[in-house]
């Protein structure tokens, strides 16, 4: 039996058993939806598109399998039970303060996100700087015409605020995908119109309409507009403004609670009220973006859903603004779970779904974190390093005799194979491992790396594996990916190393690297320890003017010979040579970006070196690309950092 998502991700959660004496409820996902469109491997367009498959060859299972979702039509869902997964983690996510992502990495992670199958991928925010608009017109030229087997292509999305040039910017970066959006907005609150754009509300009504306008006039046929601080804004007043935005050509309305002040039943009750007040309503789709500041983005979102929102805008990990935004993985797990049976009450039947294939979860989380060097917590809900570990007796004892009397999921479904540890072949990777049995463990972990890539993890995993006795755990591997993925730009590599240090000496470092020109330079230096004396060693060499802004040491696994991973975080010295500043979408206000790297090694001074030297070329590389004039943009880097000044006092 060929099972979807659905049936695939509850087959596994307790075939035969009950739960509280409730037997297992049947999946939807072996039903089939109605109104869906025929999967088909072209689309009508007049792009260059790219075909590709959805898994790998030797993973097409029910695991992997994807439910079909209806076609997509810009204001329509054709199932008022289907409900759209917008992700914003390489825009609101990026916001995050030491977030920053290099164009490849923000093209790595929205091709997995492409896997997962969101259905919307807000790119950036392309007037905050010329990399940024780069990288959101490369997703769209490549992610966004890449359509899968089932006929699924990602709608790209630019953010823009309410002004011509925001608006010209982002479409510019968008409209090479097969599926664009426009995606613009306005405070609508109070609080925000008279001291943040010091308008009237007749000023703001007028700015959005003219913005959708404008996004109209370019050929865009996808618009959503978004009225921020709605959460805190006057029900009337967004009744006002969303009906005019609806006239002029909107087709989605997103509803923002910006500060994550609403209760569940509070935003459930707001998107209830405009649905049934806004003039048009049934000619768009309602959306939800929740703040996570009290710690209920997910329990927001889930309340938007219920009373009608058919788009919930949610991060990997919950990453963003201050405390984050709804979770993609708790929403998508929440729905898979709770969607057929707690959504009554909406349109359509309340038998709520998506088309999320939730096996990719676990390794696009460890993606984000890794890239944007934000960890999870432990005990994070669904992708937390604890959330599928059992310490208690009673809890191990009930696990054992059966595993759904703790665990309403499986690891599994979200990627995460626990107990394949030895690939199901008693295979145990060493010193002596071929590229095959790498191959295979990693491709099990959810990684099909290009063949560059692989032969650079294979290399690192040669190299740690000669050190290590008993051979690398499935973490050693995961952290030896991640390790080598932060080094896609590498403009200058750590060679050679040695330090000296002890209570009675001062500590220095002999540092040895090769640059661009593959020359090799070395440096000796001296600190107040030895990762200090290796940072300032690599400064000299390279050049640079930095602050390290954060930095945290960690073991992979346990034993004297464990993996250990570093994780820094560093910003350029403001008014320095690698000044790096770009625009705020909320506050207007220009900031210096920080730049996360992480490195491995047995050694715990090589991995913080190679840390530290990966943020850096995270910077060097950021800066070499804005320096060059941009392909398929009106203008040259330069212009376009005029145009970001332009806009900062603008409404």
């Amino acid at each position: 039996m060929n099972l979807s998502f659905g049936g695939a991700l509850l087959a596994m959660l307790a075939a035969s058993s009950s739960f509280g004496g409730v037997e297992a409820f049947t999946p939807r996902a072996l039903q089939q939806p109605q109104h869906l469109s025929t999967p088909s491997t072209t689309l009508s367009t007049q792009r260059t598109s790219v075909k590709v498959s959805m898994v790998s060859d030797d993973a097409k299972s029910d695991l992997y399998a994807r439910r079909p979702r209806p076609e997509y039509i810009p204001g329509v869902i054709p199932d008022p039970d289907y409900v759209r997964i917008f992700d914003t983690t390489l825009r609101d996510g990026e916001q995050s303060p030491g977030a920053t992502l290099t164009s490849d990495e923000k093209l790595e992670i929205a091709r997995n996100l492409a896997k997962l199958g969101v259905d919307i991928i807000e790119a950036g925010f392309p007037i905050a700087s010329p990399d940024d608009f780069q990288a959101v017109k490369n997703i769209a030229d490549n992610v966004g015409n890449e359509i899968f087997e089932d006929g699924y292509v990602p709608v790209i999305c630019g953010l823009s605020r309410a002004n011509p040039k925001d608006i010209e910017r982002a479409w510019n970066a968008v409209k090479g995908a097969t599926r664009p959006r426009i995606h613009t907005f306005i405070a609508t609150s109070k609080i925000h119109m008279e001291t943040k754009l010091n308008k009237t509300p007749d000023e703001v009504v007028e700015i959005a309409v003219n913005a959708v306008t404008f996004a109209k006039s370019l050929g865009c046929d996808d618009i959503e507009f978004s009225p921020e601080d709605a959460g805190r804004s006057d029900p009337e007043f967004l009744y006002r403004i969303l009906s005019a935005v609806i006239e002029v050509g909107a087709t989605t309305l997103n509803i923002p609670d910006t500060t994550g002040w609403n209760m569940p039943w509070e935003f459930g009750g707001l998107i209830k009220k405009l649905r049934e007040n806004v003039k048009g309503a049934d000619k768009v789709v309602f959306s939800t973006h929740c703040q996570n500041d009290l710690g209920l983005a997910t329990a927001n979102s889930l309340a938007g859903a219920l009373n009608g929102a058919r788009q919930l805008e949610c991060t990997i990990n919950g990453i963003g603004e201050r405390a984050g935004n709804a979770s993609l993985e708790e929403v998508v797990m929440s729905l898979a779970l709770k969607g057929e049976t707690h959504f009554e009450g909406g349109p359509g039947t309340g038998k709520l779904y998506t088309a999320i294939n939730p096996v990719h979860i676990s390794s696009t989380s460890k993606m984000v974190s890794e890239y944007t060097g934000m960890i999870c917590q432990p005990h994070k809900a669904i992708v937390g390093a604890n959330a599928f570990k059992h310490e208690s007796g009673i809890h191990q004892d009930g696990m054992i005799k059966n595993k759904s009397t703790y665990e309403i999921m499986t690891p599994e479904s979200i990627g995460l194979m626990r107990g394949d540890n030895d690939s199901g072949a008693g295979i145990v990777l060493g010193k002596h491992s071929g590229r095959n049995a790498v191959g295979t463990r990693l491709k099990e972990l959810g990684y099909v790396l290009e063949t560059e890539k692989f032969n650079a993890v294979f290399a690192r995993f040669k190299e740690v594996a000669e050190k290590r006795k008993g051979g690398l755990e499935d973490e050693d591997l995961e952290a030896l990916v991640l390790d080598q993925a932060g080094n896609i730009n590498q403009m200058w590599q750590v060679t050679g190393l040695q330090v000296s240090t002890g209570m009675s000496g001062i500590p220095t470092a002999t540092v040895k690297m090769r640059g661009p020109d593959m020359v090799e330079r070395y440096v000796a230096s001296t600190g107040t320890g030895p990762v200090d004396a290796v940072y300032k060693a690599i400064d000299q060499i390279m050049g640079i003017s930095v602050e390290l802004e954060s930095y945290s040491l960690t073991s992979v696994t346990e034993g004297i010979e464990a993996l250990a991973v570093t994780r820094v975080s560093v910003s350029p010295i403001e008014g320095g040579p690698n000044d790096v500043p770009s625009i705020h979408s909320q506050f207007g206000d220009f900031k210096n970006r920080k730049f996360s790297g992480s490195g491995s090694d047995t050694d715990i001074i090589t991995s913080s070196a190679r840390a530290y030297v990966s943020a850096v070329n995270k910077i060097l590389s950021w800066n070499a690309r804005r320096s060059q004039p941009e392909s398929g943009a009106n203008g040259t880097a330069g212009d376009a950092i005029e145009t970001v000044s332009e806009v900062v006092t603008s409404a």
